[in-house]
């Protein structure tokens, strides 16, 4: 059973920071690209950064890069998404994709379609 275990959400001011990790099991994790997304309220799913199997490329959107940092531990099955210079329009669930590519190129990444199992989600809200 394919398991994505988001957490480390919470309330940030802006400029501020949050680690967010997902802790995956049922699948050989080191096989798959892993991406995170968000929603905002009212708003749809939003692609926000990826990374290939081995960790060795990463992938973001414009509007986090530079300012999010996505890597990975295979030996420890997690994900994690470092977000730093936090602004109040980065306020939205995160969520945990599994990607069905081991290496994506920056239009796959984008794809929400080639994602075949997603998380519950962490809620980031940055607000002063």
């Amino acid at each position: 059973q394919v398991q994505l275990v988001e957490s480390g959400g919470g309330l940030a001011q802006p400029g501020g920071s949050l680690r967010l990790s997902c802790a995956v099991s049922g699948f050989t994790f080191g096989h798959y690209a892993m991406s995170w997304a968000r929603q905002a309220p009212g708003k749809g799913l939003e692609w926000v950064a990826g990374i290939v199997s081995d960790g060795s490329r990463t992938a973001y959107a414009d509007s986090v890069q530079g300012r999010f940092t996505i890597s990975r531990d295979n030996a420890k099955n997690t994900v994690y998404l470092q977000m730093n210079s936090l602004k109040p329009g980065d306020t939205a669930l995160y969520y945990c994709l599994k990607s069905v590519f081991p290496f994506p190129g920056y239009e796959l990444f984008q794809k929400l379609q080639e994602y075949d199992y997603r998380g519950q989600g962490t809620q980031v809200t940055v607000s002063s």
